[in-house]
């Protein structure tokens, strides 16, 4: 009996100009257009295998080991019957394809970081998702087109269908939202010079989602009104051309720039919403001073919905970063970047009082990645599922 199976692998991208505000909930239309980076599969990723067999008695989804349920008209089910409504229209025309569009489907995903800790785990996540049942359905779609679906699921997830540096154009058709998708702006072997510093200051779920973060912030701020129609439009230009000339000074101003306004919009939300904490706004201090001392910055922090920074640079620049991470705040573990162990120290010339030095534990960890692929096809030695169809390891 032939196996109808495929797994997966989605990256995980961090955003240089936020999404923030939906205009239609439903559809997850944005309220502006947005710019990321795809972050390396080889550090962090979602791992996902899909199976449809006549056996199943439902759709099922674990995600982590645990069953995650997948309600009617919720997103999980949304992008499922979306895909299985691709999958019917390939097999109407192609009528020697066979017929599992009506099967159930099992799904496991694994991600191999924190959920929901702001490191954007929906989004390679429902990128994972949609990206595997593509490959099990043998689906035409291209990736731009499965961004579409990917969006529904979570915003973010559609850009997470490419590498390298990604946007995410909002489109004007609110009534279907066939132009809201993911572009690729440029290839990871455009700047393979672009490496990123992640310092893991808190690991647990988040406050207030995302997704109800935004709602709030749609309704109640008076500040993202100018941030859709005066800024936005204006930065991705800008950031597209920088990326495009690889001027990193500009696209550092423009990522910190669009970071501070974000984060601004969202303590102008009605009750305000704390996403960073004094640990975030110390790093922001520490780069702030790092770049001084250079003409262009070397550094860009930025910060999703939560207190994890994420600071890009070029190769050249990332021990001296870490170093300068290391001298204010200490790990338990040594730090490794490229095989050497990396040393607390401070450049010379820099201001040591902008910010105090934090003890152990206060960042939990450094994960230093660099600009990445997007989904790849893995092989069924790495399938989640069993012969039964069950995760092979449940929580």
């Amino acid at each position: 009996m032939s196996i109808y199976q495929a797994t997966t692998s989605a990256p995980v991208n961090i955003a240089c100009i936020k999404y923030w505000g939906k205009r239609n909930e439903s559809l997850i239309l944005p309220t502006n257009s947005s710019l990321s980076v795809t972050l390396s599969q080889d550090n962090l990723r979602s791992t996902t295998t899909a199976r449809a067999d006549p056996s199943f008695a439902a759709d099922c989804l674990w995600l982590n080991g645990k069953v995650d349920p997948i309600k009617a008209g919720g997103r999980l089910h949304t992008c499922i019957s979306e895909m299985k409504r691709l999958r019917a229209a390939f097999e109407a025309a192609n009528p020697d394809q066979p017929k599992i569009a009506s099967f159930n489907v099992h799904i496991c995903s694994f991600n191999n970081f924190p959920t929901a800790a702001g490191l954007a785990s929906s989004a390679s996540g429902f990128a994972a998702l949609v990206y595997a049942l593509a490959k099990l359905y043998a689906l035409p779609q291209t990736p731009e087109e499965l961004s579409l679906i990917a969006r529904r699921g979570s915003g973010s997830a559609c850009r997470s269908l490419f590498g390298g540096f990604v946007a995410w154009d909002m489109g004007s058709d609110d009534a279907t939202g066939l132009d809201s998708k993911a572009r690729q702006v440029a290839a990871e072997s455009h700047w393979p010079e672009m490496e990123a510093l992640i310092c893991v200051v808190n690991d647990a779920k988040k406050g207030t989602s995302s997704t109800s973060g935004m709602q709030r912030t749609v309704v109640t701020s008076a500040l993202i009104q100018h941030r859709i129609g005066s800024v936005v439009p204006s930065r991705m230009a800008d950031i597209e051309s920088a990326i495009a000339d690889k001027r990193f000074g500009d696209f550092a101003e423009i990522t910190m720039r669009d970071s501070n306004q974000f984060h601004a919009v969202a303590l102008d939300t009605y009750p305000p919403i704390f996403y960073m904490n004094d640990v975030s706004r110390a790093i922001i201090a520490i780069i702030t001073e790092y770049n001084r001392l250079s003409e262009q910055p070397k550094a860009a922090y930025t910060y999703d919905a939560g207190p994890n920074a994420v600071i890009y640079t070029l190769t050249p620049n990332v021990r001296e970063i870490a170093q300068l991470i290391l001298y204010y705040f200490p790990q338990a573990e040594k730090v490794d970047i490229g095989g050497q162990e990396v040393r607390a120290a401070l450049p010379e010339g820099f201001n040591e009082a902008v910010a105090k030095r934090w003890e152990v534990g206060s960042v939990k960890g450094l994960i230093h990645t660099r600009v990445g692929d997007g989904p790849r096809v893995l092989s069924d030695s790495e399938a989640l599922l069993n012969a039964q169809g069950i995760p092979k390891t449940l929580a």
